[in-house]
């Protein structure tokens, strides 16, 4: 489980250091996809391929579900952490997060969000005012 909210920065040849609390959890090799929010995914192998699974029983008949495989596979990529720790973000993931040089690095249980750093404090504001109101709404879930 990823947990936990890291600030760091884009090198200056777009490499993102992930944080060593998730290194482990991450594994070997790991795949980094867009996500919702104009935020990217990142996921274990093992669990991109467990989603994948579940994708794939979806109706091919449904526009929005080949609209979201697509979404979601067409920005897919596999990715490595070199000796530092660290990850390259390819240039079409950075551009659809704005990913510039202030970034967080977050865990979300099952994966892994990095977010650039203005629009993560900007939904870091935005959630924490209505919290009360989405604790409420979620009560049904037995939390």
């Amino acid at each position: 489980m990823f947990l936990g909210e890291f600030q760091h920065s884009l090198d200056d040849k777009a490499r993102l250091t992930i944080p060593a609390k998730f290194r482990d959890g991450l594994g070997g090799s790991f795949i980094l996809t867009r996500g919702l929010d104009q935020c990217l995914f990142v996921f274990p192998r093992a669990d991109f391929e467990a989603l994948e699974e579940r994708l794939r029983a979806m109706p091919l008949s449904r526009g929005d579900a080949r609209q979201f495989v697509r979404f979601l596979f067409s920005g897919a990529t596999e990715c490595d952490l070199d000796k530092q720790g660290r990850v390259l973000i390819p240039a079409n993931l950075r551009e659809y997060a704005s990913l510039k040089q202030d970034c967080f690095v977050v865990g979300v249980g099952p994966r892994v969000e990095i977010w650039s750093g203005e629009r993560w404090k900007a939904y870091s504001e935005g959630a924490e005012s209505s919290f009360n109101e989405l604790a409420e709404s979620l009560m049904d879930l037995n939390l």
